[in-house]
């Protein structure tokens, strides 16, 4: 029963239809910002929103450290805030991924993979819901770690991305950039099942591969405060352009 209800789920995470039922009808027009992602509103005049911050980078990086103080200054800025991480391991999708990266439990890559973005698409309506309700989102990792991951691992790129085509495209992309062997010398290295120079190494090719004009490289080897500081001036930014009404795009969508 699990097997046949979780397939079909994947196939069509795997293969997702051409168009979704929260499209307009009207003519879509590519973002002038960003090439690969596609806007979505059709409203003459464009509503204040929060904005779709995401911050990636190599296991041990610094980014929870970081999402948590980037939402106290934002909070302490007077703009709704709230933090989300990928995976989600309170959902019943995330527990399993929690199962996996814990070595509880093994899964075919290709599986693992799917069970990342079904865990990013459970969560797709409420993300959009809080963004246009003025609710800023920072997000612990997104689509991109699990393409770069699973890309690192051998399968193919594109294969890889099919699945997250038609999530909401960051307003932002923060990626704290260090090297694997710097990061294998913080405290903790080593305990999750990705956690190898090796391996990172690999992933950190992918996410270079990725890289389009939303991402933003913060050289997080800096000291924290140094860090926490150019954080802050790239998404302060791009939150008062989402109160200024900017669209929202989805995400690969071109």
């Amino acid at each position: 029963m699990f097997r046949t209800s979780i397939g079909s789920s994947f196939r069509a995470l795997a293969f997702p239809p051409r168009s979704f039922n929260y499209l307009p009808r009207s003519p879509l027009k590519r973002s002038s910002v960003r090439m690969e992602n596609l806007t979505f509103s059709s409203e003459p005049t464009a509503k204040p929103r929060g904005a779709l911050i995401v911050v990636e980078g190599l296991d041990r990086s610094g980014k929870s450290t970081q999402c948590a103080k980037l939402r106290s200054f934002l909070e302490s800025s007077g703009h709704p805030t709230e933090l989300w991480r990928f995976p989600d391991r309170e959902t019943s999708v995330g527990q399993m991924i929690s199962a996996y990266l814990s070595n509880k439990s093994q899964l075919d890559d290709r599986t693992i993979h799917l069970l990342f973005s079904a865990n990013r698409w459970e969560k797709r309506s409420l993300m959009e819901e809080k963004l246009k309700t003025g609710t800023t989102l920072i997000v612990d990792r997104y689509s991109y770690s699990g393409v770069a991951f699973s890309s690192a691992k051998g399968l193919g790129m594109e294969w890889c991305k099919a699945p997250e085509v038609g999530l909401l495209a960051p307003d932002s992309v923060v990626y704290l950039d260090i090297s694997p062997e710097r990061a294998a010398e913080r405290g903790g290295y080593g305990d999750e099942r990705y956690e190898r120079v090796d391996f990172q190494r690999k992933v950190a090719g992918f996410y270079q591969t990725l890289r389009d004009s939303s991402w933003k490289i913060i050289d997080a080897g800096e000291s924290m405060e140094e860090v926490e500081k150019k954080i802050q001036q790239v998404v302060l930014d791009k939150v008062q352009e989402c109160a200024h009404g900017k669209s929202l795009s989805l995400l690969w969508s071109s």
